[in-house]
């Protein structure tokens, strides 16, 4: 109610803003009203255009998306389990890694034979280094217990991969792909405006050339709408993947992860607990005792053979 209510607000100071013709620091007398852009973007809706713009920019943004979320997670979990990718590829990556993907629309133009295929590789590279980053550190910041403990039951490394490193960084990498998703749509307007044909950035700088200014606004609500309704299914789809991480309420009321790298409901004391209790027989034993659980207990800290117990008061 309360999103509602700051958007009501947004476009009431927006209409009133421009109604007044407030000219101050910021000018306003030439900006459209609430009300013009709303009828042409009824105008717009009612088209065949609109909606041709429309499902062309989705389907540049979701090929894009899609394939920079692929070669992004497998890229950062071999960078960040093998040190031979990462002394081949660390260094190229890191180089590329601050060129903003707009700059590349020459590259694009020289490289693919069509502006279409151009167009998704920005869009392809905008979001494969955001999801790179994020899955690599995610994967690094894993602990080392669960894969030794699957090695220990006879594990190989696929196994490793499937039951433990893709399942405890997968929070980690739907940050990154959160991310990528909005500076895709950031670059796949600026390539459509650049070099599209078709396209809701394509129509927006066409709009803008004809000074067609209501028509500016309506391309710019679009682009939000589709943002937003993009990023929000990542993030639903996130939260479906990773139900089994134990949740905080915020403030707000909504829930989020408490902590990655674990399964769910269990504190990191409550994990080093378990696997020691794993060890040494039961809950309760000591290294070195041999003897079950509750038999004795070592001092926290004691390497095996300086444990004591005591017998009727007395130290062993």
């Amino acid at each position: 109610m309360r999103r509602a209510l700051s958007l009501v607000a947004a476009l009431g100071l927006w209409q009133a803003l421009t109604v007044w013709d407030v000219d101050l620091w910021l000018r306003f007398d030439q900006f459209p009203t609430v009300g013009e852009v709303a009828r042409t973007f009824a105008d717009r809706v009612a088209g065949d255009t609109y909606w041709q713009d429309l499902t062309d920019s989705l389907t540049r943004i979701l090929s894009g998306f899609l394939l920079a979320a692929v070669l992004g997670v497998a890229l950062g979990t071999a960078l960040a389990r093998s040190r031979w990718t990462a002394d081949l590829l660390g260094p190229v990556l890191e180089v590329l890694r601050p060129i903003p993907a707009i700059a590349l629309v020459p590259v694009a133009i020289l490289l693919f034979p069509s502006n279409e295929q151009g167009i998704v590789f920005i869009t392809c590279t905008a979001a494969f280094f955001p999801v790179l980053v994020s899955t690599r550190h995610a994967v690094r910041a894993l602990t080392p217990v669960w894969e030794e403990a699957v090695l220990t039951l006879g594990g190989g490394r696929l196994r490793v991969l499937v039951s433990v490193v893709l399942p405890g960084a997968l929070p980690g990498i739907f940050g990154g792909l959160s991310v990528g998703i909005g500076v895709s749509w950031i670059c796949v307007i600026s390539a459509e405006m650049i070099s599209g044909e078709y396209g809701v950035g394509y129509r927006t700088w066409q709009d803008y050339t004809v000074v067609d200014y209501p028509g500016v606004f309506v391309g710019m609500a679009t682009i939000g709408l589709l943002g937003w309704l993009t990023s929000t299914a990542v993030e639903l789809l996130g939260r479906r993947l990773t139900s089994w991480l134990p949740r905080t309420s915020s403030p707000s009321g909504r829930a989020f992860p408490a902590r990655a790298g674990g399964p769910p409901g269990r504190s990191p004391g409550e994990i080093e607990r378990t696997g020691a209790e794993r060890r040494y027989g039961g809950r309760g034993a000591a290294p070195g005792n041999g003897e079950g659980a509750g038999r004795g207990t070592a001092p926290q800290g004691k390497p095996p053979g300086i444990a004591t117990t005591t017998t009727g008061g007395r130290p062993q």
